[in-house]
């Protein structure tokens, strides 16, 4: 029988284990020898020592302390010697040594890797927490606002526009970002804005950026000035922004008809007011006509600037279309939009539609090259427009978004009929209006019952002085079809019962249900018997 032999490579005779893995991408130079492209690897040696000593006790630590994790790849020993200066035979003789000793693994075509039974790093204990009361489970149903269903990204449209959008660039679209941003997309949203929103502009007044808080960045202090006179419920994360400015801000009061903008006469210092026309965020409604005209005029008179934030513009129910206030006067408005909604808050992209005196201001704060947005992200948005693929992307979401508002308020009139929707006309969320004094504990019990949501309260500015109603903040656009029904059972399964009455309407409640209580007894004795059999079950149990 013949007997079988491996022959194990000498450390000392690197000819006698070639490279395991040659490079590939080796390109020859100009004198015919291959210049090495390996990929990088920091390695530390230290000063003192052998080469080969060195560079084995760092692969060692590497593989230790997990930095190289097993499986992971070694560059070839040509190009690590290269990069760190020794001679080839130094890095094969100290990989062979490491083979050998079970640090790592070599086979022909397949490189030389961390071996799989290296010690792995030692994961650190966590420290013990002393016992203390029950914790919620992480939320199941995420019902915050301000996002759009992450599945329903036009993935396929978004593809072809960039497709087709990279092939048609010109070559200096590869080049640094122009900071005004490109013209394709300032272009296509001129065209668009005027036909969806009634924006009056031209791709010279259009200023690209990453979002609505960069805007407001870019705009606060240097650009604008404070204080601001904001609505008396927003984002806290905006008011934030501001005051980091530093930017002070003063609340006006809400009602049924959108921001109270009569109180701007009465703040002499206010030269700038943020407002949300279309849909005031987060209590709903539009700006009534005769208070978009009256603070467009009060900018006049002042020679101020209403910040206009269109934040879900293009998601309208049961009305027909605002259009923006920034079509009233477009030296007085600076109208502010983003892709968040309608696409999705990984679409880094807003705009903003400024004043002409205003445009050279901005560019010199956001400097000379574009930082904050990839020109392949703009022109592939441009060409999304252009084609269609937008328009039908809002069409097709605001039908489902639609739907699953109407499945809400069907929801609540079943089984919490003592709680009412108001903001229901458009956007992604709407606000429901609590029983006083029952908001904490609603939000507290969503909490127990895995949903993730906002109260009111959370959106109040600190110096408000209006009325303080409980409700909560649903964003019913945020969870996957086959998460919105289970979302919406447990929503309902949190809304705190009606209040009971009390004083002299408890005590005529009272005496109505005993009458209506000893009638069922006299009249139909299995009366609750068979209303128990045939009744609906309360899912807020």
């Amino acid at each position: 029988m013949g007997e079988s032999r491996v022959n194990l490579p000498d450390p000392g005779n690197p000819a006698a284990h070639p490279d395991p893995d040659p490079d590939p991408d080796a390109e020859p130079t100009a004198s015919g020898a291959a210049e090495v492209l390996g990929q990088d690897l920091h390695v530390e040696l230290a000063a003192a020592g052998g080469r080969r000593t060195v560079l084995m006790a760092a692969l060692r630590e590497a593989v230790r302390s997990g930095r190289l994790a097993p499986g992971t790849r070694l560059p070839p020993y040509r190009s690590l010697a290269a990069d760190l200066g020794i001679a080839r035979n130094t890095v094969a003789e100290a990989y062979g040594e490491l083979v050998a000793e079970g640090w790592l693994t070599a086979r022909q075509g397949s490189g030389t890797r961390v071996a799989r039974r290296a010690e792995p790093l030692t994961p650190r204990r966590p420290r013990r927490q002393p016992p203390g009361p029950a914790e919620p489970a992480p939320p199941t149903h995420n019902l915050r606002q301000g996002q759009p269903e992450d599945a329903s990204f036009p993935r396929g449209p978004w593809l072809a526009s960039a497709r087709r959008a990279v092939s048609a660039a010109p070559n200096e679209a590869f080049g640094p970002g122009d900071p005004q941003g490109r013209v394709e997309l300032r272009r296509a949203l001129t065209d668009y804005l005027a036909r969806a929103r009634g924006v009056r502009t031209s791709p010279e007044r259009i200023v690209i950026c990453s979002g609505f808080a960069h805007a407001l960045r870019l705009l606060a202090g240097a650009v604008l000035p404070g204080p601001i006179a904001v609505e008396s419920y927003g984002l806290p994360f905006h008011r934030a922004l501001l005051a980091a400015a530093p930017v002070a801000t003063t609340p006006l009061s809400l009602d049924e008809s959108g921001a109270r903008v009569v109180e701007l006469a009465d703040l002499p210092q206010v030269r700038t007011a943020l407002l949300t026309p279309a849909h005031q965020f987060p209590t709903g409604g539009p700006l009534e006509p005769e208070r978009r005209t009256a603070v467009v005029d009060w900018a006049r008179a002042v020679g101020g600037l209403l910040l206009e934030d269109d934040y879900d513009g293009e998601f309208r129910y049961d009305r027909r279309p605002v259009g923006a206030v920034q079509g009233l006067d477009p030296d007085r408005v600076l109208y502010l939009g983003s892709a968040s909604k309608s696409l999705s808050p990984a679409v880094r992209l807003g705009w903003m539609v400024l004043p002409d005196h205003l445009v050279d201001d901005v560019l010199a704060v956001k400097g000379e090259r574009e930082g904050w947005t990839g020109v392949l992200d703009q022109l592939t948005l441009a060409d999304l427009i252009t084609s269609g693929g937008y328009d039908r992307h809002i069409r097709r979401m605001r039908q489902r978004y639609r739907r699953r508002r109407d499945q809400l308020l069907t929801a609540l009139e079943r089984h919490a009929p003592h709680v009412h929707a108001t903001g229901i006309s458009a956007g992604l969320h709407a606000v429901l209006r609590l029983p006083p004094g029952t908001e904490r504990s609603a939000v507290k019990a969503a909490t127990w019952q895995g949903v993730a949501l906002d109260g009111l309260a959370s959106f109040r500015h600190p110096a408000a002085t209006m009325a303080a109603p409980d409700g909560l903040v649903v964003g019913y656009a945020t969870p996957s079809d086959h998460a919105w029904t289970p979302a919406l059972e447990a929503l309902v399964r949190a809304l705190p019962p009606p209040l009971a009455p009390s004083g002299p309407q408890a005590a005529a409640t009272d005496t109505v249900a005993d009458t209506a209580d000893a009638d069922a007894d006299t009249d139909a004795p299995d009366a609750d018997a068979d209303a128990d059999a045939d009744a609906e079950p309360d899912v807020r149990r």
